[in-house]
């Protein structure tokens, strides 16, 4: 490398380089600063095996003292922020921050100044001193004391595991000099003790029976390693199987169930025994039943006194006045007198009577009679939220479109609107951002969209019949009627759309969920038609290149053109029903042609008003962060069906584009008729104690015009790339259709009508707050038939038409937000022609397609 090279790579990654030696050097000379002369900070804990590591990563949780808390790429930056500050206000700020955030004013620090006899500091803020320390972290400095209890607590918690004679050491190594320490802890864990034999004594026998029906998954088993965790889990799991069955006062004592292990003989091989013993007597357990279901409705619990008692299908109502109507209350009541206990109707009905977002819960009972302990009364205690709830925000989002962008909003929510706790919404939002110039792509435009939306919700289903009878109130049913309008200007093609529907919900349990909307009706129309080609300049020189192959045979054309007697889409209809000038193109040609054509159809599409009023159902089976689902599996299936109403009442057909033929029209707007499969798969599998994970995910889309569209409507069809999609290509980034040869800046702007994606990912953490990531994606987009340029799927070439790519992330836990980068890298580019579709060897390892975004991308 050259002088002139070298200095230039130096300017160009000047702010890493100087960015590491300014973190290199704090590290240095910064980390023990505060500490004492005599101690020590505490650096590293070290953990060593005499006899195999096991428990690695739950062992540093029984240390009391652990080294200070490193992050941004492993350094200890809190530690580095609290060494920040002047030293001489260390006592006082630390006895400062002990003090509510209430107390903490001006007048606390002056008396702390005054009691640390620094009568000069009074008046002084210490804004900054202060900021530091409370987003900092103190020095963590070495406790031997504390080493010492430490390895008692790490040999307990090996003994709980089962192994009974673990023995820990520990050692400190003290640096005097750079005044740090690390501790060494010596783990002998020795051989564990087994489970010989497992006995269960259950004197009741209707226990018994329901524990023996559920024997194949008990947890305990013989020739297993004795550990208690595994005696707590299946404790827990008797618990609720037993209790599922209604006996509400099972194991109340938590002393009902436990066990014996018989070390007379051996400690390495022990027979172990589980009793159940209600109590000395061995008591048979009873079934609870629901007596007496209660609803107070009151604005504070002093309220009871005055109000009026109702009562409706067994269930008892106090209400304080009529503003709801005692059915509103019934409703989310899963609860019925007479049936067996179950606990997950209990928290069932708590679950409705929160989502109806119209009630506190103020108090909630639940006992057993005197005199009869089998009869478990609920009451329940209810306050009426405000009437009105008015939110005002502001979000920052990103995507590949729009880069960074504000979206504010306002919401209103007015409640019960009709005495039935029906919740009226209405909001106005918008996000603002920028796109790339589709003239200049150097440059950026404003982008927006506004919209206003009201939703009116219900907490039953709008069915004209009693539809508790039909489905039940375990469900959760509810409905919502939604309207709505936006505004959007985004790739100069301005938009205005009209959105309504009538949805129905249903949770059949905590994991799968219905979805039905009718009468989902969308309109959009686009402004601003006749320019086009002033905002996609690419397309407009494709049509210009056949234009002007056309014109060599048919100057007539020109001339009429010129002197405005057609328009400028007129000649390309022209050209487009002309066979005799298409058989005579010559193959340069004929691939030109081919991209003309696909300009139009990307016109028509980009241009279309559209009109949709269909029927959506969606299935989801969602298994995500259940604790009893340890590899879970989700699957999200929706089918929409459009149309079919407006053909039943319009014959005629009219053109409504330059290739898209004729179609009916409603208030003179084509409707669209298609049916739409989505399928989204997902599984994922942990790894190192659930840390890592492997996460797979397979996209199935299919669309299909039929009737009056010859092409899906563009709000309805796919598209490649993105962040949460092929990485390694960007949102209309040139991916597809299939292994089409036409002009990427012509086919970048393609969508289609069926698409695949798979997606692997493997996700590993190297702190708390950070993680790591690679990943593979593979897809494409195709249409049922062949436009003209080999774009149709099929069955034996769609594999060697998917796009590749794969690459690593980055994601970083902040609070509750997760930011994401992705760094993605084609591998296989099937729009590139055969023999150049391997990219691997073009890789530019420092230019990478970056991909921002918020949360996983599945």
């Amino acid at each position: 490398m050259s002088r002139k090279h070298v200095s230039k790579y130096f300017q160009k990654y000047y702010l890493f380089f100087a960015s590491a030696m300014t973190i290199a050097f704090l590290y240095a000379c910064s980390t023990t600063k505060k500490v004492p002369d005599g101690e020590f900070l505490l650096t590293k804990n070290n953990y060593r095996f005499e006899d195999g590591k096991i428990f690695e990563d739950q062992i540093p949780n029984y240390v009391s003292q652990k080294p200070n808390k490193k992050n941004l790429f492993l350094f200890p930056i809190g530690l580095w922020m609290y060494n920040a500050t002047d030293p001489k206000y260390d006592s006082i700020l630390n006895e400062y921050m002990t003090y509510p955030s209430e107390m903490r004013n001006q007048k606390l620090r002056d008396s702390l100044f005054i009691k640390y006899n620094h009568p000069e500091y009074v008046g002084k803020s210490l804004f900054y001193e202060r900021f530091m320390h409370s987003i900092g972290q103190p020095p963590v400095i070495l406790d031997q004391g504390k080493t010492e209890t430490s390895a008692n607590s790490i040999r307990k918690f090996f003994v709980f595991k089962g192994y009974w004679d673990t023995d820990v050491k520990f050692s400190h190594d003290l640096d005097s000099a750079s005044k740090k320490a690390e501790v060494d802890y010596l783990i002998t864990h020795k051989d564990p003790t087994y489970i010989s034999e497992y006995y269960y004594n259950i004197p009741d026998q209707a226990i018994k029976s329901i524990y023996e029906e559920q024997l194949s998954k008990s947890l305990v088993k013989g020739k297993q390693i004795l550990d208690q965790t595994t005696l707590e889990n299946e404790v827990k799991r008797i618990n609720e199987m037993v209790k599922d069955r209604g006996y509400y006062k099972f194991n109340n004592s938590s002393e009902e169930i436990f066990f014996t292990a018989d070390t007379l003989q051996s400690r390495k091989q022990v027979p172990l025994i589980m009793d159940i013993h209600s109590d000395s007597l061995d008591t048979p357990y009873r079934i609870t039943t629901i007596g007496d279901i209660k609803v107070h409705y009151v604005e504070k619990l002093s309220d009871t006194l005055e109000t009026v008692k109702d009562s409706l299908l067994g269930i008892n109502f106090y209400k304080l006045d009529d503003q709801y109507k005692t059915i509103s209350l019934w409703r989310p009541i899963i609860l019925e007198t007479g049936e067996v206990y179950n606990q997950r109707n209990l928290d069932l009905t708590k679950r409705n009577i929160a989502s109806m977002n119209n009630f506190n819960i103020l108090k909630y009972n639940e006992t057993l009679r005197k005199g009869n302990d089998s009869i478990l009364d609920v009451s329940y205690y209810l306050s009426p939220l405000a009437k009105y709830d008015f939110k005002v925000a502001t979000d920052i989002n990103y995507s590949q479109i729009l880069n960074f962008g504000v979206s504010p909003s306002v919401d209103l929510t007015t409640r019960n609107i009709f005495g039935g706790a029906e919740n009226l919404t209405t909001s106005v939002s918008g996000i603002f951002g920028s796109v790339v110039n589709t003239k200049d792509e150097t440059k950026r435009s404003l982008a927006y969209e506004i919209s206003a939306q009201a939703s009116l919700n219900f907490p039953r289903l709008l069915l004209p019949f009693k539809s508790w009878k039909v489905i039940p109130k375990r469900y959760s049913p509810t409905s919502s009627i939604v309207l709505g309008a936006s505004v959007q200007d985004n790739i100069g093609l301005g938009r205005i759309g009209f959105n309504a529907g009538l949805n129905y919900f249903a949770n059949v349990n905590d994991i799968v969920s219905h979805r039905l909307t009718l009468f989902n009706s969308q309109l959009s129309l686009t402004r601003n038609k006749d320019r086009y080609y002033d905002f996609f300049p690419n397309d407009r020189l494709a049509v210009d290149n056949v234009h002007q192959i056309y014109f060599q045979s048919h100057p007539e054309i020109q001339t009429q053109l010129n002197n405005g007697e057609i328009t400028f889409d007129q000649v390309s209809q022209t050209i487009n029903n002309d066979l005799d000038f298409q058989n005579s193109l010559n193959p340069d040609q004929q691939n030109q042609y081919s991209t003309f054509i696909q300009t139009l159809i990307n016109k028509d599409r980009q241009t279309q008003d559209v009109l949709i009023s269909s029927v959506i159902y969606n299935f989801i089976y969602n298994e995500i962060g259940k604790k009893d689902r340890p590899n879970p599996f989700y699957l999200n299936a929706k089918f929409e069906s459009a149309g079919n109403i407006f053909s039943i009442f319009n014959s005629r057909e009219e053109v409504t584009g330059l290739v898209s033929g004729s179609s009916k029209k409603i208030f003179d707007i084509p409707y669209s008729q298609f049916v739409k499969f989505d399928f989204d798969v997902r599984k994922y599998f942990s790894f190192f104690n659930d840390k890592h994970t492997l996460a797979l995910r397979q996209f199935i889309g299919i669309g299909i015009p039929y009737g009056n569209s010859s092409t899906m409507p563009f709000v309805r069809s796919y598209f490649n790339g993105g962040s949460n999609d092929i990485r390694a290509w960007r949102v209309f980034g040139g991916l597809g259709p299939a292994d089409s040869q036409l002009d990427e800046k012509v086919r970048a702007y393609i969508m289609d009508n069926v698409k695949l994606t798979t997606n692997i990912e493997y996700r590993m953490p190297f702190t708390k707050m950070f993680e790591g990531a690679a990943f593979i994606d593979a897809g494409n987009i195709w249409s049922l038939k062949d436009n003209g340029f080999g774009d149709e799927f099929k069955f034996n070439k769609f594999l060697s038409q998917m796009g590749v790519g794969t690459g690593i992330g980055l994601r970083i836990n902040v609070a509750y937000i997760t930011l994401r980068l992705d760094a993605a890298y084609k591998v296989y580019d099937p729009n590139k022609p055969i023999g150049d579709r391997w990219v691997i060897q073009k890789w530019q390892p420092l230019k990478p397609v970056l991909n921002f975004a918020f949360g996983y991308p599945f």
